[in-house]
């Protein structure tokens, strides 16, 4: 237990720092940064498939993405956004992986799953960890950089504090488990000491610091912002597990010590991201 919690340690304090450097850079090496997470989660959507005898796609998949963030880029932030190109890659790849599973599957070899999970893994895995660059390169993020780093980093660390407040409230408080069949560890206690973390943290970090950034946050939009993102963060890690449990594993791989898979460590944040960068949408600040 001790070299396991010791491994989680140096994980993240490798993980974090870098993480934080790729958002303030932001550009191409944030997007090529979220390919590669993109590729490596995709491979054990792939994975956990493939224990149910359902074969992917699977060379088309990691093509897919690895082109979603470079492409989203591309649209999104590069001085073109120039979006057109990137609906016609994006409905070229389909076509392609269609006739690749007609010639290679057959009717026999079940192509509408195999299209079905080979569309998902790179959605999923890629796709929804895209919506960061979205957060970065908003509209002035050109002339205010900072402002936007720190829009970006907002809801991963809201989510990291809730994680850390749920574990030590389940830990400390017990109780009824959350999901028992799911995601067996998780208490309703640690639910709520999750929720209030998420509340109590996008408060005191959008006054203390968006605020001194360059924004102007109403303190209904902060409550609004930690509320939702308790609930997501804890939503997305239940539905990662849910994955896990129907393929009948424990971690989505061994990729990372301490921590299991890329889909374990990131599974709170496929649904925070988009969610933040639709709040943010809707307050009118991307």
């Amino acid at each position: 237990m001790a070299s396991h919690l010791g491994q989680r340690v140096v994980v993240a304090a490798l993980a974090i720092p870098v993480a934080v450097a790729l958002i303030w850079i932001g550009g191409w090496p944030l997007a090529l940064a979220l390919a590669a997470l993109g590729v490596l989660g995709t491979r054990e959507i792939y994975e956990l498939a493939r224990r149910q005898g359902i074969a992917a796609l699977e060379e088309a998949g990691w093509v897919a993405a690895a082109g979603i963030p470079l492409l989203a880029y591309w649209a999104k932030g590069s001085d073109t956004r120039w979006a057109e190109p990137a609906l016609y890659v994006g409905a070229l790849w389909l076509l392609i992986t269609l006739v690749d599973a007609m010639v290679r599957r057959g009717p026999g070899g079940r192509p509408l799953t195999a299209v079905s999970v080979t569309l998902f893994g790179c959605v999923y895995a890629s796709g929804l960890l895209t919506f960061l660059i979205a957060i970065r390169h908003g509209v002035n993020a050109a002339n205010r950089p900072s402002a936007y780093v720190a829009l970006a980093l907002f809801p991963l660390v809201i989510t990291w504090i809730a994680d850390t407040c749920a574990m030590a409230a389940g830990v400390r408080m017990g109780g009824p488990k959350l999901a028992p069949v799911l995601s067996p560890n998780k208490t309703q206690s640690g639910a709520a000491g999750g929720f209030a973390g998420a509340v109590v943290a996008s408060v005191l970090l959008g006054l203390l610091v968006l605020n001194r950034v360059g924004w102007n946050f109403a303190v209904w939009q902060l409550l609004t912002l930690g509320a939702i993102v308790g609930i997501v963060a804890q939503v997305g890690d239940v539905a990662e597990s849910l994955f896990k449990r129907e393929a009948g594993v424990k971690d989505s791989s061994g990729l990372i010590p301490g921590h299991g898979g890329v889909l374990d460590r990131l599974d709170s944040l496929y649904f925070v991201i988009p969610t933040a960068a639709g709040l943010y949408r809707m307050f009118g600040v991307i």
